[in-house]
């Protein structure tokens, strides 16, 4: 898996927000990808080092959609501690 599809979107919710004072991201990744390669595609991307990676499956949720039950597909949760001194740009101002 090459590094450009790891790392799908930032997430920016209410929670996440609350994260960034204590150097903590959160993004939606490749649900194939591991820890390792997470820390790498941050690292290479914002120009940032990584302390630790933590990862996690959100469940699809189940919906209605008139008679028929639909289910969304699950997705893969990262939320990534940078070391001291280190800040993402692009989250500042949110």
């Amino acid at each position: 898996m090459h590094l450009y599809e790891v790392l799908r979107h930032p997430l920016i919710t209410e929670k996440a927000t609350v994260l960034h004072e204590e150097d903590k991201y959160a993004f939606e990744v490749a649900r194939a990808a591991n820890k390792q390669q997470i820390k790498e595609a941050v690292e290479r991307c914002f120009d940032v080092k990584v302390a630790k990676v933590n990862t996690m499956t959100v469940p699809g949720k189940t919906r209605r959609m008139g008679k028929r039950q639909v289910t969304s597909s699950s997705w893969k949760k990262a939320i990534v501690t940078l070391k001291s001194g280190h800040k993402i740009g692009f989250f500042e101002g949110i």
